[in-house]
């Protein structure tokens, strides 16, 4: 496996190498031809000849820097090799520098005959938006949309992209339920919608891609943004640009990075004395006999019989303390006017919390590796003809214990400390009656191992021709882009032979062997398989006629999806969207999509027609704000439109199946059954696709010679035909029921984001809060009839938790006596008091209701930085506030099964001597019937506040790395997730259920530019 991972890295290297050089000869070959003509690029008939070099900061020549006379058409002229020019200019003209990538600069020219000039890399922000399938200007965008640049990617650290979005954008938020390498469980939500992900233009499922790659990370939020893409527009879009070739010379960068990770929390559980002393009071509670006597407890607390008596940390046993991270990128940019290019290789090593053992030849941690290739190419076929070839492809390993990362990880947490030794006196592994073939270290370092493989290849062709011959501002585009992905895993799984040990009569040691010994079996899965064809065409067009400005955009598009054994899908038709503006004062904008998919829907449901419409006054461009010379930029936007959302899983429930039956009895052969077929899930001939109706108003602002901006908006959105089960049901037919188009719901909210930035002399800082609410209402659904009102679902939050409302422990026989309580049940004091909601003395399901804050979502960020000479600074604080979380099951409840875990928290359980201060019921082993129903009880408040990201840099000054021929050095040390503030006690906000943890990382690197 690793000779044909490294064949392919080798190769893909080959590849990045070939092109490079290819475009360095073109480049070459055109120097060549220029250099022939004896001098440089020089424009005559002016009075006075202006010569020169221009160079970046570090010396190093800029090539074909556009040199021309400010205000004369037909002037222009491109640095030689040597960066050299010469130009004729006469006295008073303005000599302007422009070249892709460094700030543009003026020179007045006053008779001079030589004009030397350093470009600076410019870093401003863009003036523009990436959009979808074309840029939109800033000034005149009246869509809800926001942006990260790559330098706000890299401030955070994180494996998937997605983890780089967090406390940035006002709307969109992340969730994080792992920290398992490779496996990071980031999840996305915007405006309360899980989005579509779009990568150069094209719908793609993964996000674990390096930063230095992408240009920009544009989420579209409302109607406007995203009616392009019909049926699949209406959870929003996360659109991802990656970087594109510039013209200039070339510009080489280097990335490394070394750290260490630690788990921001782990598992409180109990030691062994603690753990008997408190399974001894469940039983007794429970009206057991008790498992451990005082001499047992003594043993434990003593620690003086390690192999009857064990006391074993398991978290110490088999975690390492910290675990390492490592990432490099090299990235190669450059080009001229017919040939641009952009290579960028990236290398990811990250390790897992497992220890190691040097009697295993093979890895047993839970490791991930990830490398990755993009290649983004531009040629100029002629002067009307373009051509861009991208190629993307990334490859993972990912390493775990031959038992998989999560039964282990389960296995550490749930295993008492005094289940079994480690070890038996003999050497051999240990084991119990009630803990047989499960040894926690076995099944760490002698289980065998597993390897995952992912692979995906992703290549886009694009073709663009300039129609200006038929009319001028007309061009058309065709792409076609092919991606494949393979998802595999292959397990050498090792038997696990355990033993426990004992005495017998005679006070003999004897050994009681689980399992049984074997040979390593072998075993490879694919997983996943998907393929992507996509194929489009658009017409667009520019035209400016006077103070009126017209944009438009027409496409056509195939898409065309296949994923594992599935029948594969077309997402396919027509778009498009026009946009208008007159003297950028007065905004107009529509846009609209005709498509859909025929092979999961009846006849003529599948297709659809999704419009949209917006509306922006720019005030700030009006005659009577020209004297508020303090407001820079003031705009109001508004829109509105229909939006859908088509669901690939949605398999084909429009058709009836039929399964195998149980069987029957059929004739005189009672005996046995016949074999027959049953109706299977009910179908839904009207099934189409869920739809959306969107309003968004916003206001953009900045003032104050552009130091404060300001983005606002304000969404309502109406979901509706969405796919639910209906309420009012029967289990007459004898089969389930199928989804039908009937429910609604609302989410609405507002998003803020504020940026001020100032400087005060050499020091440079900026501060950027930002917050966004999401509120949801069920509109409609299907319920069954209630009897109480207090439990109907429509009108309230959705998703919103019903359960028993609870009003402390019971203290007393006495107080259980007359109080209500469940039926059936044995309730004693330490048990969970209800509510009883409908005063008939009894708590059963008439007693749920809703029970929560149930307020509209809050999340939060605050950016922050600083620059002062060569030091920079940056950090990023993000939060959630009305969050409500339930703690339950065995990760939280003591004693579940016949042996669980219990943890610290269990120690405050219910006690007559603690009853006073209690924050746990009375303990039990097993299920508790009572405890155990959903209810507040078990709620807690999930709010937090995290330091998700902090950065301290260093540049080194030009004078010093241009010695060293580079253009820019940086050393920089980072931290992502060092301290929560939370109110919950020894758990992650966010990895409550005690996964593999959350992990909390400082790194330090450096960061070169030739």
């Amino acid at each position: 496996m690793r000779k044909i991972l490294l064949k392919r890295i080798l190769q893909q290297i080959s590849i990045t190498l070939l092109w490079c050089f290819l475009l360095q000869t073109s480049a070459f070959a055109n120097a060549l031809h220029r250099i022939t003509t004896n001098k440089p690029s020089t424009l005559g008939q002016r009075s006075e000849e202006v010569s020169g070099r221009v160079t970046d900061l570090a010396d190093k020549p800029l090539v074909d820097v556009a040199v021309r006379l400010k205000g004369k058409p037909n002037t222009t002229v491109l640095t030689d090799l040597d960066g050299r020019y010469l130009i004729n200019a006469d006295k008073g003209d303005v000599l302007v520098f422009s070249v892709d990538g460094f700030v543009t600069q003026e020179i007045a020219f006053a008779g001079q005959k030589q004009v030397n000039l350093k470009m600076a890399i410019d870093n401003s922000p863009s003036d523009s938006f990436n959009v979808l399938y074309t840029k939109q200007k800033k000034a005149t965008n009246i869509e809800a949309v926001a942006e990260l640049r790559t330098n706000d990617l890299t401030k955070t650290i994180s494996s998937p992209i997605n983890g780089t979005f967090t406390g940035r954008l006002a709307g969109l938020t992340t969730y994080q339920s792992s920290g398992e390498p490779g496996n990071d469980g980031i999840s996305l939500n915007l405006r309360g919608q899980t989005p579509l992900v779009i990568l150069d233009g094209i719908p793609q499922s993964f996000t674990s891609i390096n930063p230095e790659q992408i240009e920009s990370v544009t989420i579209l939020k409302d109607a406007l943004a995203t009616a392009m893409m019909g049926i699949r527009g209406s959870n929003g879009v996360v659109l991802i640009t990656t970087k594109k070739g510039s013209e200039g010379p070339q510009r080489i960068g280097f990335k490394a990075m070394y750290g260490i990770s630690k788990p921001t929390q782990l598992p409180r559980t109990l030691d062994a004395f603690n753990y008997a002393t408190l399974f001894n009071e469940a039983l007794a509670n429970d009206g057991k006999a008790l498992a451990y006597t005082q001499a047992d407890l003594n043993a434990y607390r003593d620690g003086t019989d390690p192999i009857y008596h064990p006391n074993v940390n398991w978290q110490d046993q088999i975690l390492r303390n910290e675990t390492p991270y490592s990432r490099y990128n090299v990235d190669i940019s450059g080009g001229k006017q017919a040939a641009k290019y952009f290579v960028s290789l990236d290398y990811l090593d990250q390790q897992g919390l497992f220890k190691q053992s040097d009697e295993n030849i093979n890895g047993t941690n839970s490791d991930y590796k990830r490398y990755i290739f993009r290649s983004n190419v531009q040629l100029d076929l002629s002067k009307y003809i373009t051509t861009n070839l991208n190629l993307f492809g990334r490859l993972q390993t990912g390493n775990e214990p031959g038992v998989g990362t999560s039964t282990l990880w389960n296995s550490i947490i749930q295993t008492p400390a005094n289940a079994y030794p480690v070890f038996n006196s003999n050497g051999t592994l240990g084991a119990s009656q009630d803990f047989q073939q499960n040894n926690v270290y076995g099944q760490s370092l002698r289980s065998g191992y597993q390897v995952g493989y992912t692979r995906d290849f992703r290549v886009d062709l694009g073709v663009k021709a300039d129609l200006q011959k038929l009319t001028p501002g007309l061009y058309f585009k065709a792409t076609g882009a092919i991606n494949t992905y393979l998802d595999q895993t292959t397990v050498r799984s090792k038997p696990l032979v355990t033993f426990q040990q004992s005495t017998d009569v005679l006070g003999n040691v004897i050994y009681t062997q689980y399992g049984t010994t074997g040979q390593q079996s072998n075993s490879l899965t694919t997983n996943t398989q998907n393929r992507v064809f996509y194929l489009q065409g658009e017409f667009g067009y520019t035209k400016s006629f006077g103070k009126h400005n017209l944009n438009a955009l027409l496409l056509a598009s195939n898409d065309y999806r296949m994923a594992g054994a599935d029948l594969g899908y077309n997402v396919n038709g027509v778009s498009g969207k026009a946009t208008y503006n007159y003297d950028e004062k007065y905004l107009a904008e529509i846009a609209f999509a005709y498509n859909g998919v025929k092979e999961r829907y009846p006849s003529g449901n599948g297709y659809g027609l999704f419009p949209a419409i917006g509306l922006g006054w720019v005030m700030s461009n009006e005659d009577f704000m020209k004297d508020q010379k303090w407001i820079n930029n003031l705009k109001l936007r508004t829109s509105f439109g229909r939006t859908g959302n088509f669901n690939a899983n949605d398999y084909y429930s429009y058709r009836q199946f039929y399964n195998s039956g149980t069987g029957y009895n059929f004739g005189q052969n009672t005996g046995g059954t016949v074999s027959g077929i049953e109706q299977g899930t009910l179908a839904n001939l009207n099934l189409t696709f869920e739809k959306a109706r969107k309003f968004n108003a916003g206001l953009d602002a900045s003032v104050f010679g552009n130091r404060l901006s300001l983005a606002a908006d304000y969404y309502n959105n109406e979901f509706y035909d969405l796919l639910q089960v209906i309420g009012h049901n029967t289990s007459i037919t004898g089969a389930p029921y199928g989804q039908r188009n009937i429910g609604k719901q609302r989410y609405s909210g507002v998003e803020l984001q504020l940026t001020f930035k100032d400087k005060v002399g050499e020091f440079n800082y900026f501060v950027s809060p930002m917050f966004s609410t999401v509120k949801s209402k069920v509109l409609y659904q299907d319920e069954p009839t209630r009897q109480f009102a207090y439990q109907v679902r429509t009108g309230l939050p959705v998703g919103q938790s019903f359960g028993y409302v609870a009003s402390g422990l019971f203290q007393s026989t006495a107080e259980i006596n007359s109080s209500a309580k469940p039926a059936n049940l044995a309730i004693i004091p330490g048990d969970i008091k209800y509510v009883d909601q409908n005063g008939d003395h009894v708590i059963d399901e008439n007693d749920q209701v809703a029970i929560g804050r149930g307020k509209a979502a809050l999340n939060f960020g605050l950016n922050l930085g600083a620059s002062w000479k060569g030091f920079d600074f940056s950090a990023l604080l993000q939060g959630v506030a009305n969050n409500d979380i339930f703690l339950r099951g065995n990760s939280y409840w003591a004693f579940q099964g016949t042996r669980g875990q219990a943890y610290e928290h269990n120690l405050d359980r219910w006690t007559p001597a603690t009853a006073a201060t209690a924050s746990y019921p009375r303990l039990s082993v097993g299920s508790n019937p009572n405890n155990e129903l959903n209810s507040s009880y078990w709620l807690r408040n999930g709010d937090f506040l995290r330091l998700k990201s902090v950065e301290i840099g260093y540049n080194f000054p030009v004078s010093l790395v241009k010695k060293a021929k580079m253009s820019g050095a940086r050393l920089f040390v980072n931290g992502t997730n060092l301290f929560t503030i939370t109110g919950l006690k020894n758990l992650d906000p966010e990895d409550y259920f005690n996964s593999y943890p959350i992990q909390k990382m400082l790194v330090a690197g450096i960061s070169v530019k030739f």
